[in-house]
C-alpha cells in the first residue's frame, strides 16, 4: 500500500517518524498523492543517484512530473499557459543545456571568494541585530528578531531589493510556500512577488548598480522576463532557507551546551558544525527534490519507468544509517559534508556558500555576545511550520 505523502513533523529535531520505517522497507517506496501515485526515495545513495543521473527531468513541464500528482485534477490549458509564463527564469526548473546558460551567469556570485568579501558586511548586519535586541531588553522572539531578518537584510543587499519592502516579501514568501490547501492564494502570493520584481527590474535596468542583479542586467544575456524569473527565484531562496535554519540551529545549539561549549572554546570548528546542523535539521525536505523519469531506469533495485514522478525525501537521506553512523544523534565533530542539504548534482544549490556563512556568523555572534541566551517556553510548546515544505519555527521565545 502507497505512503500517503506528504508527511509532517511533529518534533523540531527529527523528520516524520514514518522516514525510518520506509528507509528499512526499500530505497524506493510508493507515495500517494491526490492526482496519483509516486516514487520515494529514502536513502542517501539512491538520492545522490537520482539528483545527479541521466534520465531523469526536473523540469515541470515533462509529462509524469510529481508536482502534477499534488492536484486532484490536471490543469486546464488556461492554468498550463499561466504556469509557463510566470516560470520565465526559473532555471532551477530547467534541465541542461537551458539550466546551465543561467547557471553559468550566477556561478561567479556565489564563489568562495566572493563570499569572504561578503563576510564583513554580513557580520555587521548580525552585529547590528543582537544590538538592536539587546537595545529592548532582555527578551525577544528569536525568528522574527534574527532568524527572518539577517538572510532577509543580506539577500536585499546582495540583490539591491529596498530592505523596507521586506515585510511585504516576507509575508507573500509564506503565503506562497504554504502547504495549505487554497493554492489559488498561493498562486496569488507569487504573482504579487513577481509584479512587486518586475517593477523593480525595470527600475534598475534604467540605471544599473554595480550588484548582482545590475551585473546581471549588464551582462545582456538575459531578458526582461528571464531577470524577473532569476531574481524571484534567488530572493525567495535566498532567505526561506536559511531564515527557517537560524532558529533551529540555534535551538539545537541549545539543547546540545557540551558542544556548543565546545564550539566557544574552538571556534574554528564552526564550519564543521555548521555541515552537521544542516544535515541533522534538513529544513528543505522535498520541495526542491522532485524528479521524472525520462526513460525506464533501476534505482536501488527498483524499475522506474518513464514518465513516472519521483520525490527524493532529503531529511531521510540525511539520516541514511547506511550513510552516517549514529544519524539521529548531532555531532559536531562527524564532519558530514556529504549530505544533500543543499541538494547535489547539476542542480546543487548555488548558494550554498552564502547559506554558511550567514548561519556560522549569525550563531558564532549569537552566543558570543548573548551566552545566557534561552528558550523561554518547552519544545513541545514551539509552534512548527509543519504544514510548509520548508521546515521551521513559527516563533521562539528567547531570554537572557
Amino acid at each position: 500500500m502507497a505512503q500517503t505523502f506528504p508527511l509532517q513533523r511533529t518534533c523540531p529535531f527529527a523528520p516524520p517518524p514514518e522516514y525510518e520505517r520506509m528507509r528499512e522497507q526499500a530505497p524506493l517506496v510508493r507515495g500517494s498523492l491526490p492526482g496519483g501515485e509516486v516514487w520515494l526515495v529514502t536513502r542517501l545513495a539512491e538520492a545522490k543517484q537520482v539528483l545527479s543521473g541521466t534520465g531523469i527531468s526536473g523540469n515541470p513541464a515533462t509529462p509524469g512530473h510529481p508536482n502534477r500528482a499534488f492536484r486532484p485534477e490536471p490543469p486546464t490549458p488556461e492554468e498550463e499557459a499561466a504556469m509557463r509564463e510566470f516560470a520565465v527564469g526559473h532555471f532551477i526548473d530547467l534541465d541542461p543545456p537551458e539550466h546551465s546558460r543561467f547557471r553559468r551567469l550566477l556561478i561567479p556570485e556565489f564563489t568562495v571568494r566572493r563570499i569572504k568579501e561578503l563576510r564583513p558586511a554580513i557580520q555587521r548586519i548580525t552585529d547590528e541585530l543582537i544590538d538592536d535586541m539587546l537595545a529592548k531588553g532582555d527578551e525577544a522572539e528569536l525568528v522574527e528578531a534574527f532568524g527572518l531578518a539577517l538572510p532577509s537584510l543580506v539577500i536585499c543587499r546582495l540583490l539591491g531589493v529596498p530592505y523596507e519592502d521586506r515585510e511585504f516579501f516576507q509575508s507573500r514568501t509564506r503565503e506562497a510556500l504554504s502547504n495549505a490547501e487554497d493554492r489559488d492564494a498561493a498562486h496569488s502570493a507569487m504573482m504579487e512577488i513577481r509584479d512587486f520584481l518586475d517593477d523593480l527590474v525595470t527600475k534598475v535596468e534604467q540605471q544599473p548598480e554595480d550588484d548582482l542583479l545590475g551585473r546581471l542586467i549588464e551582462s545582456g544575456q538575459l531578458t526582461h522576463d528571464e531577470l524577473v524569473g532569476v531574481t524571484f527565484l534567488l530572493l525567495v531562496a535566498g532567505h526561506e532557507t536559511t531564515a527557517n535554519m537560524i532558529p533551529l540551529a540555534a535551538l539545537t545549539l541549545m539543547r546540545h551546551p557540551d558542544q556548543l561549549t565546545e564550539l566557544r572554546a574552538n571556534p574554528d570548528k564552526w564550519p564543521m558544525a555548521v555541515d552537521e546542523l544542516l544535515r541533522y535539521q534538513s529544513v528543505v525536505d522535498w520541495v526542491a527534490f522532485d524528479r521524472v523519469a525520462t526513460e525506464d531506469q533501476e534505482i536501488g533495485g527498483q524499475l522506474v519507468r518513464k514518465g513516472e514522478g519521483i520525490y527524493v525525501l532529503g531529511a531521510s537521506a540525511n539520516r541514511d544509517e547506511r550513510a552516517f553512523e549514529r544519524p539521529d544523534e548531532f555531532d559536531i565533530e562527524r564532519g558530514a559534508r556529504h549530505h544533500v542539504a543543499f541538494g547535489y548534482g547539476v542542480h546543487q544549490c548555488l548558494g550554498q556558500n552564502l547559506a554558511r556563512a550567514e548561519i556560522e556568523i549569525a550563531l558564532r555572534t549569537l552566543f558570543e555576545r548573548i551566552p545566557g541566551l534561552r528558550v523561554t517556553v518547552p519544545d513541545e510548546e514551539l509552534p512548527l511550520k509543519s504544514e510548509s515544505p520548508i521546515f521551521g519555527l513559527k516563533a521562539m521565545p528567547v531570554t537572557w
